[in-house]
Parts: structure tokens; sequence; C-alpha cells
């Protein structure tokens, strides 16, 4: 399918497989194999040409450290399922086994298409300016300089650590990175190994002084080896290399912990020394430095990788730098919703008028802080409730819930430990909540609490009125720049009861009865979904228009996905927009002849989770039901953990979803890719000069419909998912 086939009426035709089972395993395309090509996508956008050469250079970088947490986290589960000998299939049919020979195949190739993808960046790179040297390639005002760098910002922090039979080898941390050295004594030849970790608190690269206009950088490798004399005097270089490790990085916590915090402030620990699960080493490493760290690491060949190149391509991002903005994105800066400028930046003020969904990062996320600052300072509010996934370090969020405590109001905040890799984090910040006074929940030991809602009640007059926001993103204003995300906000009483509900369930374990507007995880959240496409395939059998537009991170829940194979089977039309992850094999014939797929790959990290449901009047309709969510359409998000799915009956809001948000992201076509049967994904090539739909530009060209104040909506653009 090409992307012209997005904006057609008519689904293409669909493909013949006639070997493939439909009710076997092989109707589901393997979630492993999935991400990988997601990252493909992501380092398939360092080689676009119509993306700023920058830009580029940040896609190889977050290809570069995507893979790595794939493999601290994904393959070292696999990894010890396969030790263990666990021979059960996933879903697709292979075991861990089979996966984990499939993923080193693809991986290392991957990481090969970086390596080259890394040299045509640098000749890029260089014929505008930007230089990464190398220590043969400085002159003496560079060495000069470099020596004061070396002897004040690095000297202090290098621990040097020898190996011998008094030294054993050290522990080197995950994504640790070595440099490994054969050295010996300038008069009586006698070696020394040893090992010099290069500290993470210094940066990768040193910026040289440079001609305005021009970048110079230094690899930190690259100085240490230019000043061996002065951490090893006496001696001289035989031999070196560098390696980095990979290690098991997933958290183990005892269910029944009596005190949730400390069991995972001890488990924090136990990361730093998981079992190395992939080790990258300089290609042509002296043949005995190899085997002793291969040796002293435990690592087979299978989980070694020799680098032909530069290892540790994440670094890469501290070469993105702002002085050089004629080749970064040209600037954005994210709108304040008019309706909130009419009432002077009074958030209650302007959701009393009518329910607002702001569309991030087109629609600054501040407005979720003033929200959150505001009810802090009214002297009107009474209680705040917050759930925090992830935050940012010196999160203003939890600035406002500490000062509204402090003020005596009643703060409940819902902490949630296992937010993998912000553990640390957040334990920090439930600390402080609890000095200042709020009341701290961790919600459940065995689910993660993943839904994004904020309440906070207000007294007006002889009444108390609920102020809720609903979000499909984290509160987190430093990823809100980058991830599109969608905010509702509402006094809706029906939606504030509902999040009261549930906070009572995370708090006290009190489980909800009735909800009038929302679903949940584990409870009643992936039941609603199946329902709702079981409904539109009763509208198909009816004769009446059946169609669903979803828009995700991941699919793999199989349950669900059976489902849709159903509707496509009954002639409902579906079109999905899944960002990454998609076990759902879409037009094979017989099977999912209805079924269409695309993933988004462009400036920003499509983010947002959003289902609309045709309702017997097809897509676009003013029939529709339209909802949305906290929650991929994954096992762990509907079984495992505390998810929300908000329905939206706001008029004008169901038509900036419907008509704005979904139809402009299936009207893409310059960041879209779209997939094929077998699992792959395919962009048509949009020739130079011709023009090709982004729905990002779209949406940094035009306000959101329901943000709209007194200049009124009529002015705002609205797409149908046939137009161009």
């Amino acid at each position: 399918m090409t992307q012209a086939d997005f904006l057609k009426s008519d689904f293409p035709a669909p493909t013949e497989m006639p070997d493939l089972d439909f009710s076997g395993p092989g109707r589901f395309y393997n979630r492993e194999l999935s991400w990988l090509g997601f990252n493909w996508r992501v380092l398939e956008e360092a080689e676009n040409t119509r993306v700023p050469l920058l830009e580029r250079l940040r896609f190889l970088s977050i290809s570069a450290t995507n893979l790595d947490e794939f493999y601290t986290v994904r393959v070292a589960g696999l990894r010890e399922l396969a030790r263990e000998g666990n021979t059960t299939p996933a879903q697709d049919g292979l075991t861990p086994a089979e996966q984990l020979v499939l993923i080193n195949e693809d991986a290392r190739t991957l990481l090969q298409e970086q390596q080259r993808m890394f040299n045509v960046l640098r000749g890029e790179m260089e014929a505008v300016d930007i230089h990464i040297l190398d220590r043969h390639a400085l002159s003496e005002e560079d060495r000069a300089f470099l020596a004061d760098v070396f002897l004040n910002r690095v000297f202090p922090v290098l621990s040097p650590l020898a190996i011998d039979p008094a030294h054993p080898f050290p522990f080197i941390p995950n994504t640790g990175y070595t440099l490994a050295l054969q050295l010996e004594r300038t008069k009586s030849k006698r070696p020394l190994l040893t090992l010099l970790p290069i500290p993470h608190q210094i940066d990768r690269f040193v910026f040289l002084p440079s001609e305005p206009g021009t970048t110079r950088a230094l690899p930190l490798e690259e100085l240490l080896l230019l000043h061996l004399d002065s951490l090893f005097p006496g001696y001289r270089e035989k031999g070196h290399c560098a390696f980095r490790v990979l290690r098991d990085s997933d958290l183990e916590v005892e269910d029944e912990a009596e005190d949730l915090v400390r069991e995972f402030e001890v488990a924090l620990k136990r990361r730093r020394r998981g079992e190395v699960v992939r080790m990258k080493i300089t290609k042509d490493a002296p043949s005995a430095l190899r085997g002793l760290i291969m040796r002293e690491l435990e690592v087979t060949d299978d989980e070694v990788v020799d680098i032909d190149g530069m290892i540790g391509l994440a670094d890469l991002s501290e070469l993105v730098v702002d002085e050089r903005h004629d080749l970064l994105w040209p600037g954005f800066t994210p709108r304040v919703p008019e309706r909130v400028q009419d009432f002077d930046g009074d958030m209650f003020a302007a959701i009393q008028q009518k329910d607002m969904l702001l569309h991030h990062p087109y629609e600054t996320f501040s407005m979720v802080v003033r929200f959150l600052q505001q009810a802090a300072r009214d002297p009107d509010v009474v209680a705040i409730k917050q759930t925090l996934y992830r935050t940012s370090k010196k999160s203003p969020i939890v600035e406002a819930l500490c000062e509204a405590a402090e003020d005596g109001k009643s703060v409940t905040a819902l902490v949630e430990l296992k937010a993998r890799f912000d553990e640390a984090a957040n334990i920090r910040q439930s600390r402080r909540l609890e000095r200042a006074g709020a009341h701290v929940v961790y919600g459940f030991t065995d689910w993660k609490t993943h839904a994004k809602i904020s309440t906070v009640v207000r007294r007006e007059g002889d009444r108390l009125v609920t102020y809720t926001h609903y979000g499909t993103g984290n509160y987190h204003p430093i990823t809100a720049k980058i991830y599109t995300d969608v905010s509702l906000f509402t006094c809706d009483a029906d939606l504030g009861r509902d999040a009261t509900k549930v906070f009572n369930y995370l708090s006290g374990y009190v489980k909800p009865g009735k909800l009038e507007n929302l679903a949940i995880s584990p409870l009643n959240l992936k039941s609603s979904l199946i329902e709702s496409i079981e409904s539109e395939i009763a509208h198909a059998e009816a004769g009446k228009p059946a169609e669903i537009w979803a828009k995700m991170n991941s699919l793999i829940e199989p349950e669900v996905i059976d489902a849709l194979y159903r509707a496509s089977q009954s002639g409902v039309k579906i079109s999905l927009v899944i960002r990454g992850i998609c076990g759902l094999r879409p037009g094979v014939k017989g099977l999912s002849d209805n079924i269409r797929v695309k993933s988004i790959v462009g400036r920003f990290l499509e983010h947002s989770r959003i289902v609309c449901f045709g309702n017997g009047g097809g897509l676009p309709s003013k029939k529709a039901r339209v909802y949305i969510s906290s929650a991929d359409w994954m096992g762990r998000n509907l079984n495992r953990r505390v998810e929300t799915l908000v329905e939206i009956k706001n008029n004008t809001v169901k038509a900036q979803i419907v008509s704005q948000v979904m139809a402009a992201n299936l009207a893409d076509v310059a960041q879209s890719w779209v997939m094929a049967s077998d699992g792959t994904f395919h962009r048509e090539p949009v020739p130079e000069g011709e023009f090709a739909f982004n729905c990002h530009r779209f949406f940094m060209e035009n306000p959101s419909l329901s943000g709209r104040g007194s200049a009124g909506a009529s002015d705002v653009p609205k797409l149908t998912h046939t137009e161009d």
C-alpha cells in the first residue's frame, strides 16, 4: 500500500497469503521484530534529506538510545527465559530462543547501518564546518587548550584501574564506556594492563575554540589517549581498545514488600549490577585485551559486537548545538489557547465556559502547569488529587502540589514507583511531597498506575465544583515539548465523579461502582473496547456505515487484534495510526482486507491515544463515539495497569479530534510509513520540490478547534481523511 491509498475512499486490494492459518499464531507479527522495525524507521529519518542536518544527527542518536534500552529490558528478559530452558512461544509462535536469533541478526545489521549513517552524516557535517576530530588532527594551539581542559576538568574525576593479581577486574556499570590499555614501562618494558573508565559525568565531546560559523569537537576518549603520559608517567602505549556494556535493567520487586519505597531503593542499586546482555568493542582490538574483557565479563561471542567506528552513538546528541540554527528545525513557539487569553489566564473561567482539549506540543503544556499553580494559590480550592507517572527533576507540577499542601489544602499524590528508568526520580519526589504535608500513595504493588488524571475541587457559592484534567501523556514539561498528546480540561460533573472514584480505587482499593463516562483497566477498559468493536460489526451487518479510526503507540493485545480481524471480515473499515509496535497483519485477504496501518515518524514523537467509532454513521460523523486514553492496546496496559478510556461528549472537542487530529494524521504523507501484511513498513519517496502533506506542520500552523476564543472557530481548518 502506498501513502496515496490513505487518501482514497477505497482500501487497496488485499494480499493473498494462502499458507497463513487464520486461527494459528501466524496471524500475529512478532512484537520484538516489530519494535526493531520501528527503530529502523527512526534511523532512516537520519537519511531523509528533507530533515535538517543536525536533526538527522539527532535521529541517529535516538535510534542508538532506543536500541540500548531495548537490549537492557526486552532482550535481557528473553535471554533469561532462554537460559532457563523456557520454550513457551510468544503469541506469534516463536520461542524465546528463536526470537533471540532473529533479533540478533536484525540488530547487528541495524548497528552496521547506524555506523554507515554516522559516516555519511560526518561527511555532510564537515561540508558545513562541523568537524569531529581525532588527536592526530590537532594544532599546537588546540593541544595547549586541551591540556588545560584535561588538567582542570577531566583529570580530577579519572580513576585508572590496574589489572593484576592484586587488582582484580573491576565492576563496569550499565552503559559503562571504558578504555582498555596495554602499557609497558619505558625502561624495564614491564607490562601493565589497565582500564580507564570514561566518566559519564563529563560530556562525551570537548568543543575547541573555532572561527565563527565553525564547530570543532574532540571525543573524550581521544583527549584521554592524548594525555596517557600524564596518567601513566614512565609508561608507553602498546595497544588499546574501547568497550561499552549493557546490563539487564529490568527490576524485580517483592510483591509483598512491607515498604515499597525502600524495596525500590534497593532494587535500583541491583540494576547497576545486572548481567551483561551485550558488549560493544572496538573492531580489531588486541586479542589479549579482547579475551581478558570477555572472560571477566562472562560474555559469549554472540553477545559481543565489533564496532568499526564510534561506540556510543547516543552521545551524538551533544553535537546538536543551538548555535547552528540553520541546521535545525525552524523555531516554533507553542500557542496559548485564545480562550485562556480571553479570560486573562484564568484556567477555571476558561474551563467553566466549556470543555477544552489542548493538543501538545502545539498548545503549550504550561496550561496544565498553570491549572495546578492556580489551584495551589486559589483560596477557594479545597482539594487537589494528582497522578504522577513521569515527572521532570525540578517539576513545576510537584512544586505546585507542595505549595498547595503547605497552604493547608488537601493534596493527594499517586506516585508510580515502577515508571521504568524514572523510579529514582519518583522516589525523591514522593519524599518531598510528604515533607510538604501531601498524602502520598503508591497504588497497587502488582499493577502500575499509568492513568493521567488531575482533579481540583473548588468551592463556588454553596457547592463544590470538580475541575478535571485527563491526559494521554505524562505530567512532564520537558517531554511535553516533543511528544504529541492531548489534554482534556472539563468541569463536567460526571467526569469529575468518575475521576474521584478512580482516585479512591488507587488510594483505598475501593473498587468503583458505575462509571459514567469512563472505563478503566484492568477492570473494564479492554471489554469496553471489544464491545465497541462488536457494535461496529453489528452496524456493518445491518447495512449501516461502519468504521473505526484509532491512534496509539503499540498494538499487540491478541483479543483486541482478533476482534479487529472479525470486524474487518464483517466489512468494518479500520484505519490505524500506530507509531511503534504492531502485532496485527493488515491487508490479508480473508483476514484483514479492511484494515490499513500506518506509522508516523517525524519532528515530534506521536504519543496520543485516540479511538473513534462510527456508531452507525461512518467517519467523520456527528454520531461518532470518540475516546481519548492513557493506554496502548497491549497486554500490560489492558490487563496489568490502571489506565483510563475517556469518552468525549462535547461536540466541539469531538469535532476537533475527528476532523482535525485524526483526519490530519490519516492524510499525512511526508512523515508516514505504511505497513504491509508481512510486518514491514514502506514509505513512497516524495520527489524534491513536490508538496507532501505534513500533519505536524498543519498542527503548528492551525489552532485547535476547542481552544478558540472570541475570534471564533469558524476559520479553523478541518480535514477529512480524503483531503490532500
